[in-house]
């Protein structure tokens, strides 16, 4: 046998482990040649998030817009400008917009609600197969993955699914599931919305609380880091680099950010600002630890 010969029968045999049967390759053929065929998903692209959290969160939360973009796609001939704002807010802040609305809001409203953020929901998965939303709503819908994924592959164009779906709805309302269904539901279009989101550089420094920016990100489905200059600093310290560690907290008490290493990572500063005490005696500690 030749080199090329034996080459390609390793490689045939490595691929016979995922795929063992001509049907199975076949299977996997048709799938990718439809993949290959669906819309290009939405990239979501962030940059320069130097621990600002609060902003870093908004602006995940609405997709730079992309969400209104599609609630408006559905219903600018149908709703006013105000409503499809509330409805955008509704998505983004499910619980904070929940509570404002409790008091006055009717049974109606809710089957309401939920009706048209399932079609939000249809929506933003119609660029993928139905098996990666499964995956995507297993990971995000807080337990009901199962009825959204009905409730969006389910068109009201016969009799029967109608009624099934009027049913599922009138189902989640008199169980009083309405709010725990819209904060799911809400989760899901956030996480479906964005196919694949690219931090490029710089999650540390400055702001106040990188660590919680931190753990959102690790909570995405579909993620990839370009580390920045700002982010190796804090690998490397914490790797126990002593020039980065000087550095990270210099840094933190020229920003005055010293909450992400105290309450973040839980790393008390207190022998530094009573070596800072000794060392330059009466003086403003704070203006002296980095030095210490």
């Amino acid at each position: 046998m030749s080199e090329v010969a034996y080459t390609e029968y390793k490689y045939l045999c490595e691929l016979a482990k995922s795929y063992p049967t001509r049907d199975a390759v076949y299977n996997e053929i048709i799938n990718l040649n439809a993949i290959l065929n669906l819309p290009k998903g939405t990239e979501h692209f962030m940059s320069d998030i130097h621990g600002e959290y609060e902003a870093f969160s908004h602006i995940r939360r609405n997709a730079s817009g992309v969400i209104r973009r599609k609630v408006d796609m559905l219903y600018s001939d149908t709703l006013s400008e105000g409503e499809r704002a509330e409805l955008a807010t509704l998505i983004y802040y499910p619980e904070e917009k929940l509570d404002e609305v409790r008091e006055h809001a009717e049974e109606g409203w809710y089957r309401v609600t939920i009706g048209r953020l399932i079609e939000i929901c249809r929506l933003v998965s119609e660029k993928y197969t139905r098996s990666k939303v499964r995956r995507r709503l297993s990971k995000s819908a807080d337990g009901y993955d199962y009825i959204i994924d009905e409730l969006i592959n389910s068109r009201d164009d016969g009799v029967n699914k109608k009624q099934y779906t009027e049913n599922v709805l009138k189902t989640i309302v008199r169980l009083g599931a309405s709010e725990r269904f819209i904060v799911a539901i809400s989760s899901a279009i956030k996480c479906l919305v964005i196919d694949r989101l690219h931090i490029v550089g710089d999650i540390f420094d400055r702001g106040a609380r990188a660590d919680i920016v931190a753990d959102q990100l690790m909570r995405e489905t579909s993620i990839d880091i370009q580390w920045g200059n700002h982010d190796v600093l804090w690998l490397g310290a914490a790797a126990g680099s002593r020039t980065c560690i000087a550095t990270v907290i210099n840094n933190s008490m020229t920003y005055k950010n010293l909450d992400v290493i105290e309450i973040g990572y839980g790393i008390s500063l207190r022998p530094l600002a009573m070596l800072a005490e000794e060392v330059y005696g009466g003086a403003d500690v704070s203006a002296f630890m980095p030095k210490g």
